[in-house]
């Protein structure tokens, strides 16, 4: 059995002309004839071809590929179609590099987008005795506009971010429990010069008195863990914002004594789906060595069922001293969250506080599947986050913090209660905010996104690594003038 992680991915560069002999891919607009010769130099008429984004037809042994109305979305859904037709066609045709001609005044962002979508839209994850088939290894994308190479540069790391984290959300959980998981990180930030991490074990967590990690984790026999991850900054300087990002890290999820339904419970391999952005951001920041300071932490636990679970009614001591009352064991994510958070502002200082999770079926009621859920306490961060993915191509909508909801956290047995009453998502929300220190704080709710049971754009079944080009981008803002807002 093996699973060979990082997956392995298209690799996708930029050249200035098509090569001899090596099959061409053109792209189609709309109601514009595209014309082929035997070279792709134009002559010839193709036929029929639809220039609907993410169109695919081949005439001989060149492709095209239509990228509609020609926004950034057009673009990173061909670039994923067209690599899937050329991995489905690459066993018998056996063409692993492909040139693509791009148009002569093609802008830097469809760039990007189609880089992006060229590279993760083929991602496959399969845990096999049997060999991989026949793969697209390359393209080359054929222009004359100059200056694109940082840009491909740019948009191959967002890709392999969002591999590493649909890597590690993927990966099975008789495997993958907190120890793998912490080990897979170092392996990750050891491989980038400068990204320091760091991994506590229980014995850790119990002297610090993170109560509410080692409650969730206490009904496994496979103990939980504490990663942090450190970026320095290049040239960050001792002024510029310390950036703390905090990822939900439950490896599975029984839901505990308050057991979930069978159905769907397979699914929960991936409900470390936020820590898995985090981890693969902090690769991806150091990679780019972008000149901010930033910290990762992910509080990884498995909640399972066993006389040593811990029960609701019972109250628990979170990091820094606030007693919950527990009323839902299946509301777990909150508890591990809140000690990372209280960690975060005691003894990280931050001044920039985001935390990730998939923590509510509510967000996928309020908002389906392919949008995360964005709460904040600061109108710029909140602005940031949703600019900042709509530049990488994941889409959030800014949720409520209501403050006439805000007294029903309040517990009659302990300072706070686990599951307020009223609207889930909101309510989740407003527990985390209890731990921020009054910091400019963002809460991304990613339970919907995360998953996907089909393909769509460059998104294929299983874990979609979300969040994770966000927090990337996210964190390069505070790199630059920041005009947004």
């Amino acid at each position: 059995m093996r699973a060979p992680l990082p997956t392995p991915l298209v690799t996708v560069e930029v050249a200035d002309t098509l090569r001899r002999g090596v099959p061409a891919v053109l792209v189609a607009f709309p109601g514009d004839p595209v014309r082929l010769g035997p070279g792709g130099e134009g002559v010839d008429d193709v036929g029929d071809v639809s220039g609907a984004a993410g169109a695919t037809s081949r005439q001989g042994r060149t492709w095209v590929v239509g990228v509609g109305d020609g926004g950034p979305g057009d673009w990173r859904k061909a670039g994923a179609s067209l690599v899937r037709a050329l991995h489905a066609d690459a066993e018998k045709a056996g063409g692993t590099t492909f040139d693509v001609r791009l148009p002569a005044d093609v802008a830097a962002e469809a760039v990007a987008a189609f880089t992006l979508g060229a590279a993760v839209g083929g991602y496959r994850f399969k845990v096999t005795a049997s060999e991989a088939p026949p793969r697209v290894k390359s393209l080359r994308l054929v222009t004359g506009v100059v200056g694109l190479a940082d840009v491909v540069r740019k948009a191959n790391a967002l890709a392999a971010a969002t591999s590493l984290a649909r890597d590690l959300a993927n990966m099975p959980s008789n495997v993958k429990d907190p120890s793998w998981l912490a080990a897979a990180a170092v392996k990750a930030a050891r491989a980038v010069p400068g990204l320091q991490v760091e991994v506590r074990d229980e014995k850790w967590l119990a002297e610090q008195g993170f109560g509410g990690v080692l409650a969730v984790g206490g009904g496994s026999s496979r103990p939980p863990r504490f990663i942090e991850l450190t970026w320095p900054g290049v040239d960050a300087g001792a002024d510029g914002p310390h950036l703390v990002l905090v990822g939900k890290g439950i490896t599975f999820d029984t839901g505990g004594v308050s057991i979930k339904p069978a159905e769907g419970m397979h699914l929960m391999r991936t409900d470390m789906s936020g820590g898995a952005a985090v981890v693969a951001a902090l690769v991806g920041i150091a990679r780019q060595s972008l000149p901010v300071r930033v910290t990762g932490l992910v509080p990884a636990a498995e909640n399972h069922v066993s006389g040593s679970a811990y029960r609701p009614g019972d109250v628990i001591t979170q990091y820094g001293g606030t007693t919950t009352e527990v009323t839902n064991t299946d509301a777990e994510g909150r508890l591990v969250l809140a000690d990372a958070l209280a960690y975060a502002v005691r003894n990280l200082r931050p001044d920039v506080l985001v935390d990730v999770a998939t923590l509510t079926g509510a967000m996928k009621v309020s908002l389906g599947l392919r949008t995360g859920g964005l709460f904040a306490t600061d109108d710029d961060l909140a602005a940031r986050v949703a600019e900042s993915g709509a530049r990488v191509g994941e889409s959030w909508w800014r949720m409520p913090l209501l403050e006439d909801l805000a007294e029903d956290v309040r517990s009659d047995i302990a300072d706070v209660r686990q599951c307020p009453p009223g609207p889930g998502g909101i309510t989740a929300a407003l527990f985390l905010k209890e731990f921020t220190g009054g910091l400019p704080w963002a809460h991304l709710d990613i339970a919907g996104p995360a998953r996907a049971d089909k393909v769509y754009d460059e998104v294929v079944a299983g874990a979609t690594g979300f969040a994770a080009r966000t927090l990337i981008e996210l964190a390069e803002t505070y790199t630059r003038p920041h005009t947004i807002g």
